[in-house]
């Protein structure tokens, strides 16, 4: 049997976690004023007059404030000097005043007015007017979506509109000291419950009922839950992201529970695979070359090399011990990892084509799985972030088949 894999009920196994935030700090003021200022360097350096951050994690990411993205406009205003504004329905000014951790002026709009002309007003208000030489930058936020652009682009053509992720990404995805804090946490945590949910596992258990243990688990460990859980069992583990249906566990299947949970709004996502019961040779054989494939990946991070090298190295490996090449099954059919941070998946990507180098305080997921369709997936899959010295492990990765959490190690 499987070391760590079943023996327990749930009632004792979330009878042994405890509350892991103690201690955990979010993001002070201080910290949202820095990544302001040096967003504003670069829209200097770049010659970008001003930007819009819409709701979602990029408003968050520079403001503090948490506001779901929905068909009425809220959003920041940056100047490439001065301090941030905000706009928002009239109705809602209280509650984003609630949210401000970087106080700013709130210009509103009322349900009949449009927030694309109170946006323009705002930016000529800040001395962001067209003129008649070039016409001035204006970012407008990744997220935005299709009909406000328009919305924008209608009421004026003395603008050039530009992706502000060419500012909006190049902050985020080097990572602060505080942000690698806040998400170490959140993989202990979950790693933690990882341990939990495999010591549940019996003949007879479903993917249904493992999934909510572990969102139970996840609220044990101090979490306000599991932000997704994905639980597979046998042939349904070759599916990266699952199946509709639940699976009933048996003796001998492989076991696939991916999930992640939130500290003060940063994300963990670990994924583990074991067998329930005593590995076939085969898994055993397949299960080690997956181990192999994370490895290579993670001896592949180089500051300065591309972040597609790191998806080129597990490919290497995995090539050399038969399995692709490339996306060919049996293999691995996506790329080896993402980014992470306020979104679960954040750039830049651990894939070819991305040639964006490696630099410190930058995180990832590594994560090459290999899919068997009808037979089997494996995915092990640990985040790492790189320092000066080179890649760092949130968490340790699985230990052998026959150990997954290296109890006995």
């Amino acid at each position: 049997m499987t070391l760590g894999v079943g023996g327990s009920t749930p009632e004792q196994a979330l009878a042994r976690l405890q509350d892991m935030t103690a201690g955990a700090q979010p993001i002070g003021e201080a910290e949202y004023q820095a990544r302001i200022e040096r967003a504003q360097a670069l829209m200097r350096e770049q010659g970008i007059a001003a930007l819009f951050i819409a709701a979602g994690s990029n408003l968050q990411y520079f403001t503090g404030v948490k506001w779901n993205p929905s068909e009425r406009m809220v959003g920041a205003i940056l100047p490439a000097s001065g301090p941030v504004e905000y706009l928002a329905p009239a109705f809602e000014e209280g509650t984003v005043r609630d949210f401000q951790v970087v106080p700013g002026t709130i210009n509103t709009w009322e349900e009949h007015e449009s927030p694309y002309a109170l946006l323009l007003r705002c930016l000529r208000r800040l001395d962001v007017t067209p003129n008649d030489g070039a016409p001035p930058q204006v970012g407008l936020c990744s997220s935005l979506p299709f009909f406000m652009f328009e919305g924008i682009r209608k009421l004026t053509s003395g603008y050039r509109f530009v992706d502000a992720g060419v500012i909006t990404t190049a902050c985020r995805q080097r990572k602060s000291a505080a942000e690698i804090a806040l998400m170490q946490r959140a993989k202990d945590m979950t790693l933690e419950v990882h341990k939990a949910a495999a010591s549940i596992l019996h003949e007879g258990i479903t993917t249904t009922q493992v999934a909510e243990f572990i969102r139970q688990a996840h609220r044990k460990v101090g979490a306000p839950g599991s932000i997704f859980c994905i639980v597979l069992f046998g042939p349904a583990s070759a599916f990266p992201h699952g199946v509709k249906h639940a699976q009933t566990l048996k003796d001998g299947d492989m076991v696939l529970i991916d999930t992640g949970c939130q500290v003060h709004s940063y994300l963990s996502d670990i994924t583990r695979s074991y067998v329930f019961g005593t590995p076939s040779e085969r898994q055993r054989e397949y299960w080690n070359k997956e181990k192999a494939a994370q490895q290579a990946a993670f001896e592949a991070a180089v500051l300065g090399a591309p972040c597609a090298s790191v998806d080129a190295a597990a490919r290497r490996s995995l090539e050399a011990a038969g399995l692709g090449p490339a996306y060919r099954l049996p293999g691995l059919p996506h790329r080896t990892g993402h980014g992470i941070g306020l979104d679960i998946h954040e750039g830049p990507y651990l894939v070819g084509g991305d040639d964006t180098p490696l630099a410190e305080g930058m995180c990832f997921s590594n994560e090459p799985m290999i899919c068997v369709p009808g037979e089997f997936g494996i995915r092990l899959e640990d985040h790492f972030y790189m320092t000066a010295e080179g890649p760092r492990w949130f968490t340790q990765p699985s230990h052998s088949v026959d150990d997954p959490f290296g109890l006995n190690a």
